[in-house]
Parts: C-alpha cells; structure tokens; sequence
C-alpha cells in the first residue's frame, strides 16, 4: 500500500484530519463549566461575567483577520491552511494558559479587562481553525458544499460534549485543570494533524462523492447518539471510574473509524480522479450559464471580494438574520448554569444541559447541512428557506425556556441548540453560494461578527442586566422563574425578526438560486 501518498493526496484524508481538529476546537461551548469558578476566584457579578463571556463571543466570531490570511495564502501556496492552523494554535494555547494561570492563583487576580483581552486571545485562535478547516472543506468539495460544512461545523458542536467526556474521565470534575487542559489539547492535537489540512485540485464522480460523504454523517449520527447516552447515563447512575475509562477509549475507536472510511474513498475514487482547479472553476461555471439570463443575477454569482459582498444588501440582510440567531443562542448557551441554578437544577443536571446543548448543537449544524443540500438537489428549493424555519422555530424555544415549567430548560435547549447550530451550517454554505468561495473565508467570517454583536446586546444589556436586577444584594444568586423570563421573552422577538428578514433573503435570492446555484450542480451531474 502507498499509505504515505495517500497521506498526503487525498481529500478525504484532509476530511478526516479537519474533523479530528474540530472535535477538540469547540471549547468556548464548554464555558458554563468553568463560569462559575471564574466569577468566584475573580470576584465577578453576573454583568461581568456576561462580559468576559461576550469576549470570547468576539474573539471566535471577529476571524475576518483568519479569512483574510487563509484567501491570500490558498492562491499562492499549499501550506495556506497550515500557517492559519498554527497561528490559531498559538494564540488558543496563550489565551488559556494565562486565564488557568488567573484561575489557579499562579497570577494575582487580574483586571475585568485584562481577562476579556485573554479570553479574547483564546477565543481568537479557534477561529483560525474553523476557517481553515470549513473552507478547504469547500474548496474540496464543491458540489456538496451543504453537506461538508454540515459535517465540520456539526463535529465543532459536538466538540464540547466531547471535551467534556475528556474532562470528568480524566480530570474528576475539577474546573482549574480543565482550563489547563484546554490550553494544551487543542494546540497539540491541531499542531499534530495540520500537515494533512490542504486543498486538493482533483473531484471524484458526484455520486462517488455523496456516497462517501454519506458514510461520514452516518458516523457523525453514531458519535453523537453514542454521547447523548452517556451523558443521559451521567445523569442518572454515578459512573464508576473504570466504566468512564471503557466508554471514553470506546468514543476514541468510534473517531478512528473515521480514517477507514477515508482508505476506501480514496481507493476506490482514486482511479476516477480529474484534475482541476477549483479556484478557477466558480468563474467557469458562470461562464457557461445561458446568456439570456438578466445582469443582476449573473452577477450575484460572481466571486466577490469582502469590500464589494460588503455593498450588496444580502450581505447586510444576512447579518442581521445572523445577529438575532446567533447572539440570542450564545446567551443562552453562556448562561446555562445560571438559568439552570434559578430554576433548582442541581450541578450534575446543568453540566448535562450543557453537554447535551452540544449534542444539539450538533444535530442542528449537520442537519441544516445536509438536509438543505437534499432539497436544493431533489426540490430545488432555495437553502434561506430553512434559516426561516429555523429562527421561527427557535423562537418558540425561547418561549418554552422563558415560562420555566417542569422540564421547560430540556425542551428549550434541544429547540435552541438545534436552531442555533444549523445558523452556522446555514450561513457559510449560503456566503459561499451568492458571493462565490474564492473569497468566502474572509466574507463569511465578516458575516460572523454578528454573533457577538447580538450575544452582546442579549448576554450583557439583556439577560445580565437584568438577572443582576432580579438578585437579592446578599449573594448576588436569583432564584425562581422571574430571574429569566423576560430576558428570553425578548430574544423570542428577535428571532421572529432574524426569520422575517432571513425570509426577505429568500425571496431576493429564489430566481438566482433556481438559475445559476442549480445551474452549476447540473452541470456536473
């Protein structure tokens, strides 16, 4: 077997390594863990802690300096997704080392600031990853770019349940460690696996594709069933350490298995491969669409740089979708423990709300992925039709967690964590769509800072203003379902905004979809 040119010159080998660095590259999911030993040992109130928390919100979402670096160096050099990969790994490993050092008592206790700025760092790095690996994902397969980024983006959900699994097997549920682990675990996994991340100018038949590309998503559903019982087991029984070692190298197996899928796709696509530039390929395509059809929509098409995406108002249209959705998911996922300790939730149940928000998270990123590639493939229908779905229906989860009814928190976080996950699947396959994928890392990363936008306005001028307002003075700790209500009353409302104008998107982009974006799939079917 030529396993080192395998290594090196299959996508699928890249799939798999992008996926491995996903699944320990969504640590900021994991805040609730570590939340409240960060307010005790720093002395924060709820509103600061809302502030640290939007920080990292910002760090993560502002990588336009990620998408900028990753679109100049994928045109002039292979190793573009390695500088970006190694630059994330630096910056994620600094971020949290100094918060553990903060946390441990290594550092006296720093300023408000001065911790935003290191959780900003940390938060910083991690989009380098997620740009690197989506992207090159993309760039490698074109056809089914819904499915790819479904994938990536749905294992970077499912990271935080993983992580989570890394920490209460390993580390005993002790928080301080954790942050440590986090300072070295991903650096070093992403370090390891980087050399493998790269664009490849070959494609193999369509249907060769979605074949293999299926196989992957089916191992995503397995992984995430597989976690959503183990934490559902967590919850009930008291896990013996033996049996959490067992389940963990039992996770570890299921994640390797990916690498057999990856052999058989590249040996069995291998044979069929034609070389051709991908770059080069979304102006081609465009070239060959009929003539006949109007300027504006032949336009639309077009791959556009981030200054000129940035003058169109689908650009701005998505942003403001993306602000509702995302901000108002943030602070929900941010303030878990908090909502959970309010409505008489114990430690052990809110940990679990927030490693099943992952197994959530999930499902909603690969879902939104996936089954939007289905309809526009099978229906033809125009994917801003399911971020309309998907913020309506959020907004009813909203609803649900705002009235704190007997297991409202469950039914609410699996209606959000779903909604809010498919947004991230959603948006980038749509940037790359519209505005073409020569430039989408630097545009839909532009598109992302509306997350900490809206997380800024919902976690701190909303949700933190107004627990703090709600809490007794002694204790500063809200209890009952007053301390929550109105805050997600409100991001109920701005989530029906976030569908209207998502549903404005589909209407101004159904003709361009019906006749260029299809227009392109048909062209290699």
């Amino acid at each position: 077997m030529e396993l080192n040119f395998n290594l090196k010159n299959s996508r699928w080998i890249s799939t798999v390594a992008s996926i491995w660095i996903q699944c320990t590259s969504g640590s900021l999911y994991t805040f609730s863990i570590y939340s409240q030993t960060l307010k005790s040992t720093q002395h924060y109130d709820q509103s600061t802690l809302d502030i640290v928390s939007v920080s990292k919100d910002i760090g993560v979402n502002v990588g336009v300096l990620s998408g900028l670096l990753y679109d100049f160096l994928a045109t002039r050099t292979s190793i573009g997704p390695w500088i970006v990969h190694f630059l994330g790994s630096a910056q994620c490993f600094l971020g949290y080392f100094l918060i553990w050092a903060a946390v441990s008592g290594l550092l006296p206790p720093v300023p408000v600031p001065i911790m935003c700025l290191f959780m900003f760092v940390t938060a910083h790095g991690q989009s380098f990853f997620n740009t690197s690996n989506v992207v090159t994902g993309v760039h490698n397969f074109p056809y089914y770019s819904g499915t790819i980024i479904g994938i990536l983006k749905g294992f970077l959900g499912l990271s935080g349940a993983i992580l989570i699994q890394v920490y209460r097997t390993i580390f005993n549920n002790n928080p301080v460690s954790y942050l440590l682990m986090l300072s070295l675990l991903p650096p070093i996994n992403t370090s390891i696996l980087m050399w493998f991340v790269r664009i490849h100018n070959t494609h193999d038949a369509v249907s060769e594709e979605k074949k293999y590309l299926n196989k992957f998503s089916l191992m995503a559903l397995v992984i995430a069933a597989y976690l959503m019982i183990i934490i559902i087991l967590e919850n009930i029984f008291t896990l013996q350490l033996s049996i959490r070692i067992f389940t963990f190298i039992l996770l570890m197996m299921l994640l390797a298995s990916l690498l057999c899928i990856a052999f058989k796709a590249h040996e069995k696509c291998a044979s069929d491969s034609t070389s051709e530039s991908f770059l080069t390929e979304g102006s081609n395509l465009i070239a060959r669409e009929d003539s006949s059809r109007n300027q504006r929509t032949m336009r639309q098409g077009e791959n556009l740089n981030l200054f000129k995406a940035a003058k169109t108002l689908n650009f701005w249209i998505l942003f403001v979708s993306m602000a509702c959705g995302m901000g108002s998911g943030l602070a929900t996922v941010n303030n878990m423990s908090q909502i959970g300790e309010s409505l008489g939730y114990s430690t052990i149940e809110t940990g679990s709300l927030v490693a099943l928000y992952s197994i959530w998270n999930f499902l909603g990123r690969f879902g939104a992925g996936y089954v939007s590639d289905y309809f526009l493939h099978t229906r033809r229908w125009a994917r801003p039709l399911f971020m309309v779905i998907t913020l309506m229906i959020m907004s009813i989860g909203h609803v649900v967690i705002a009235y704190g009814l007997p297991g409202a928190l469950y039914v609410g976080s699996i209606l959000v964590g779903i909604c809010y996950g498919s947004q991230w699947s959603l948006m980038p396959t749509i940037t790359s769509e519209i505005f073409g994928v020569e430039h989408m890392g630097s545009i839909f990363n532009t598109i992302s800072v509306a997350s900490p936008v809206g997380s800024y306005i919902f976690s701190v001028r909303v949700v933190g203003y107004m627990y703090d307002k709600e809490a007794p003075e002694e204790g500063n700790i809200c209890v009952g379902t007053h301390c929550f209500m109105f805050p997600f009353l409100i991001m109920a409302s701005a989530t029906i905004l976030g569908s209207l104008t998502a549903l404005c998107l589909f209407l101004r982009t159904r003709r361009f979809y019906d006749q260029v974006v299809l227009g392109r799939i048909q062209n290699v079917l």
